[in-house]
This record gives C-alpha cells, sequence and structure tokens, in this order.
C-alpha cells in the first residue's frame, strides 16, 4: 500500500467570482466542477484542474464569508504548481506582470526553478519547473498557450511546530520517505533563508509525489481564512480504499472513517499539529455526472442533494 502522489489542494476563498476569474482567465486553469460544499451546501466547492480533470492537478475552494488568514504555523504554506521548463517560468514571470499580479523573482529551490506569487486574497502560490516529467493534458480553450500551461499540482510545503510528531505520522502510517533538505528561502512563513526543510516523498517520487515540511515553532498558530488552506489530500487507487480505511483502523488513528464524496471516496485525519489530511481515491472521476466536454458549464449535485437542487440554488449567488 503506497500514497503515488498529491491528490487535490483545497482553499478558502471570499470572493468566489474574483477566484474564478483569476484561476480560469489568470492563470489558466480549467474549471472542471462546479458544485457545493456536500458539507455545507449554501457554500460553492469550485474545482479547477488540467484539459482532462485528471487526478493531482486539482486546486479546488470552498467558497465561505471568511476572515483574511492569519498566518503562522500549524498549517499549509504553499502550494506549488507544475510547469515545464526555464523558458516558461520566464514566460509566466511576464504574464503575471502584464496581469498586475504580484511576484517574486524566479529563484532556484530544492535544485528546480520556482516562481513565488499570490492570488488577489494572499493565496501563497508558486510555480515550479517539474522538467516535463509525466503526461500533461493542456486545455484547449485556456487563454495560456498549451505548452506554457500549468500541468498539475507540485510539492505542498507545510509548516509545523512539532515537525517530529508529523514525521511519525508521514512514515509510520503514510509510509513517506525522508528524501532530502533544503533552505527554506523566504518561501517559508518565517521568511528565514537557512531555515532546513525536509522533503517527504510517495509512490514513484517527483514533484506531483511530495510533501515539503519546515519547523517554525516560534510562530503561533495559524488562524483558517479565505487566502489560507483548508487541506491537502494524497491520491491512492481505486481498490486500495479499503486497506486504507483498514490500516486506519488498526493504527486507532483518529479519521472521519470511509466518505463517499461521489466524484472520488475519501478518509480524513488530522496529524499531529493538527493539519488536515484527505486520502482520496482517483475514481470514479469528474465525468462521472457529466460530458467531459462540458464539465463546469453548470451547478453539479452528487445524487444524494440532487432532491434539493431549488433550495440549493436559489441559496447561492449566481457565478
Amino acid at each position: 500500500m503506497q500514497l503515488t502522489g498529491i491528490h487535490h489542494l483545497t482553499a478558502v476563498t471570499a470572493r468566489a467570482a474574483d477566484n474564478l476569474a483569476f484561476y480560469t482567465r489568470v492563470l489558466g486553469l480549467r474549471l472542471v466542477k462546479k458544485t457545493v460544499n456536500q458539507d455545507d451546501v449554501s457554500a460553492y466547492h469550485l474545482f479547477y484542474a488540467d484539459g482532462l480533470a485528471s487526478p493531482g492537478s486539482d486546486l479546488t475552494f470552498f467558497d465561505w464569508p471568511a476572515a483574511p488568514e492569519r498566518r503562522g504555523t500549524n498549517s499549509i504554506a504553499r502550494t506549488m504548481l507544475r510547469v515545464s521548463g526555464p523558458e516558461t517560468i520566464a514566460w509566466w514571470r511576464e504574464h503575471l506582470a502584464r496581469q498586475g499580479v504580484a511576484h517574486r523573482p524566479p529563484v532556484a529551490r530544492d535544485g528546480r526553478l520556482t516562481l513565488d506569487f499570490e492570488d488577489p486574497e494572499g493565496q501563497r502560490l508558486s510555480l515550479v519547473d517539474d522538467g516535463g516529467a509525466g503526461p500533461s493534458h493542456p486545455w484547449a480553450k485556456s487563454p495560456v498557450p498549451e505548452a506554457r500551461q500549468i500541468r498539475g499540482l507540485g510539492p505542498i510545503l507545510i509548516s509545523v511546530a512539532a515537525p517530529r510528531l508529523t514525521e511519525t505520522v508521514l512514515t509510520g502510517v503514510l509510509g513517506l520517505r525522508p528524501v532530502r533538505t533544503y533552505a527554506a528561502g523566504d518561501a517559508a512563513a518565517a521568511s528565514s533563508a537557512e531555515r532546513p526543510v525536509q522533503v517527504y516523498t510517495m509512490g514513484e517520487g517527483g514533484p506531483a509525489a511530495e510533501l515539503h515540511v519546515v519547523a517554525e515553532p516560534e510562530l503561533g498558530p495559524a488562524r483558517q481564512g479565505a487566502g489560507g488552506v483548508h487541506h491537502v489530500a494524497f491520491r491512492i487507487p481505486d481498490d486500495a480504499y479499503e486497506g486504507w480505511s483498514e490500516r486506519l483502523r488498526s493504527l486507532r488513528v483518529p479519521s472521519s472513517g470511509p466518505v463517499d464524496r461521489y466524484y472520488f471516496r475519501s478518509l480524513y485525519f488530522r496529524e499531529p499539529n493538527g493539519i488536515l489530511f484527505e486520502i482520496a481515491t482517483d475514481g470514479p472521476g469528474f465525468a462521472t455526472d457529466e460530458p467531459l466536454e462540458q464539465l463546469g458549464e453548470r451547478l453539479a449535485l452528487p445524487p444524494f442533494l440532487e432532491p434539493r437542487r431549488a433550495e440549493i440554488e436559489a441559496g447561492l449567488a449566481p457565478l
């Protein structure tokens, strides 16, 4: 049993319309599912991904009227997005400047050319050159040229106060492997250039299958809000789901138990510093209830919410 990579990352927006415009028109991602938070149907849940809505390319947002995030430790501190080649990083630097998006000059970090920037609500993002490794599925209708498009999620950086406790779960429960360290530079919340970041890898490894951990015990805990991250999910094959559910039970890890999200099946639990982790299956996928070519064009509801469509739509602002 192995995790195979990053499945998706879910963040928080307080401005759904602005969020939609930024991630589709500026970053060129495809809106592949416009649905609601299944635990809070008053809120949109927006999924952005590549042209085929591939697992591992999903960046998602809960639309909550929340105050801005208070940055700190025990949080997901930065989301990295993979692109191919130094010339693509240069293209993105010019593109972000044309769009008026605040960004930093590209730097070599952990051996990869990296461009840090923020979305309009302060969501911390980076574009990382993955060297073109692995498949890509461009979206034909993206405003970003195919060769420059975001290929999927890259490493996820988390900040914790007690890294040894986190490592116990990463290695002992999830089976991640510590492989190297690098200097954080200004990617971490405390902006210490010498602070070491521990890299953990899963599955076959590579930038689509890494979790980066930085220790920042001197910081206060983050307060979740708009511009912050809610949770990160790790990929598993569909047929491994029951095995992972049993593994969490056998190790007495407090968890949600099995949760069927219709588009994938999930298990949720918190690591010892309080960060929410999810284990999610690759399938059945977002084309389960809509044709692939029409993804994201209408409000999609899983079958158990469909009888409440009129009520749910009445409670949502048009988008």
